[in-house]
């Protein structure tokens, strides 16, 4: 077969540029250390080689993630402690208070002053921050403080119900932190209690405030439970002379319970049990149109005793008694026996915060009324029905402020310390106000129970995180190093082997060299 110069020379040089690819694949591979330095080089490798680098990224960054969750977790468990701690504390001052019969109302106060220390102690710990700036126990809100308040006026939860999660494996999500609601606020009450607050529609400036309250009478209580309370400040020309004063009312049925009691701050008001004070200037109420009922067509009586005949009117949850005892002919007539104060009527009337005219009926408050309990000579003498009762429809009133008492049976941890300090400086050191304070001082005794067993609760749910968070960390450090030894074997150049090929290569390369620059020369003008 005859071979031309050319094509001599094109084999030689696909020879030596083939070996000298190889060899300097080869000097890649020892310089990198790496067996596959494209996936064109093995793709099954390759693709192995990805799938085992992501997977030791992800569990690179899952030991990060364990490790922040850790450190949120130890700082919750140590305020936790803290709390538990200051708890503990409170416990042995609620037994000492429990010895009624020898502390005097000095000793309660020196007692009283220590719980308040310790209160305002508690507070900073539930409001404790992390290295980020983060508040612990507010849940998702942890940019503000979750608890806000004082023993005066109560205290608030700002926060709300969120965890937060942080994914420390492929299929596994642990709780970072907790919510101070679930451990600190939704603590089981010892017996129903009530939770006090001010309406955030409420005008005064500054804001009214109500104390945490008391329960000063259980059973009594126990009875009205659980409906709630409503305070309204009704306007001032409802009492005589004008001021503050207000009603009280069942918050689901509207119902009546006190009306138009005279205001004073910071003074005890007691209802079902219950005892609380709001301090401050109110809002008051005011009348946007007065209520009327007016006389209908009026038939003649003489109620003349022994005649006279009765009727009640009833404003709120004020009733009066009003009598007819003379002769009516017409509105006027109405308007005088009404207004009489040999009857007893004239007072009646300043009573409910009515005026008669001979037009009618009118409460200048707006407050509606009803006119009832009467008789048929009383219904035609009036124009209208007084036995079924006729009621009015035309008053209205602007509400002012007004402050809420919810029934509960939940009591917050910092609320508990409240109460069992208001009620030690609000003894008196009379025997109705040693078993008033020795029902709370109990009261105060398992309430702190309940907080703890709250506390200790959350403690052993920390536990078990601590040891799903170490568990996986062992899991992610034996999988990391079998992927890593799998990972070697797939990706990394054996040494040995690759410093052999390449003295090998190289060998081949420059036998083609000089097997070229020999065969070059086998050529006629060699022989010239």
């Amino acid at each position: 077969m005859r071979i031309s110069t050319l094509q001599i020379f094109n084999i030689a040089n696909k020879g030596m540029a083939d070996a000298n690819r190889s060899m300097i694949r080869t000097q890649e591979q020892l310089s990198s250390g790496l067996r596959v330095l494209n996936p064109s080089d093995d793709p099954v490798a390759s693709t192995k080689i990805m799938q085992l680098s992501s997977e030791i990224s992800n569990i690179e960054q899952y030991r990060k993630n364990i490790n922040i969750a850790e450190n949120n977790l130890v700082l919750e468990e140590s305020s936790i402690t803290s709390v538990s701690n200051l708890l503990q504390r409170i416990q042995e001052l609620a037994v000492q208070a429990g010895n009624t019969a020898t502390l005097s109302t000095n000793e309660y106060s020196a007692l009283a002053s220590e719980v308040d220390a310790r209160l305002d102690e508690m507070e900073n710990i539930l409001n404790s921050q992390n290295a980020n700036g983060d508040y612990i126990f507010g849940g998702y809100k942890s940019t503000q403080a979750p608890f806000v308040g004082n023993a005066a006026s109560g205290f608030e939860y700002r926060g709300d119900d969120g965890q937060q999660l942080i994914k420390i494996a492929n299929n596994t999500t642990i709780q970072a932190s907790d919510s101070g609601k679930s451990i600190f606020v939704d603590v089981v009450s010892a017996e129903n209690t009530v939770n006090t607050y001010t309406s955030s529609a409420n005008l005064s400036d500054p804001p009214i405030r109500v104390s945490v309250g008391q329960i000063t009478d259980q059973d009594a209580y126990d009875m009205f439970y659980p409906q709630d309370m409503v305070v309204t400040f009704n306007p001032d020309n409802a009492v005589i002379p004008p001021g503050k004063n207000f009603n009280i009312t069942e918050r689901s049925t509207g119902r009546t319970l006190v009306t138009n009691q005279a205001y004073v701050s910071g003074e005890a008001i007691e209802m079902n049990g219950a005892s609380f004070r709001i301090t401050g200037n109110p809002m008051s109420g005011a009348a946007i149109s007065p209520a009327t009922i007016d006389f209908g067509a009026v038939i003649a009586n003489d109620f003349t005793p022994p005649g006279d005949e009765t009727f009640t009117i009833r404003v709120g949850s004020t009733t009066e008694t009003f009598i007819l005892d003379a002769n009516v002919t017409n509105g006027a007539d109405l308007a005088a026996i009404l207004n009489s104060g040999v009857n007893g009527n004239a007072g009646r009337l300043v009573n409910l915060g009515m005026s008669v005219t001979a037009l009618g009926f009118q409460v200048d408050s707006g407050q509606n009324f009803t006119i009832e309990n009467g008789t048929a000579l009383t219904s035609a003498a009036m124009g209208m029905d007084t036995v079924a009762g006729t009621t009015s429809i035309d008053g209205r009133l602007r509400s002012g402020d007004r402050v809420f008492i919810d029934s509960s049976n939940k009591q917050d941890a910092l609320t508990t310390l409240a109460r069992f300090s208001q009620s030690m400086k609000d003894y008196d050191g009379s025997n109705e106000g040693r078993q008033i304070l020795e029902a709370q001082v109990a009261s105060a005794i398992d309430n702190l129970k309940n907080a703890q067993t709250s506390i200790l609760d959350t403690t052993s749910k920390l536990g078990a995180r601590f040891n799903t968070l170490e568990s996986t960390r062992e899991l992610h450090l034996d999988s990391e190093l079998v992927m890593k030894d799998v990972l070697a074997e797939l990706r990394d150049v054996d040494y040995a082997e690759a410093a052999t090929r390449l003295s090998g290569q190289t060998l081949v390369l420059q036998a083609a060299q000089s097997a070229f620059i020999r065969v070059s020369q086998l050529n006629l003008f060699s022989q010239l």
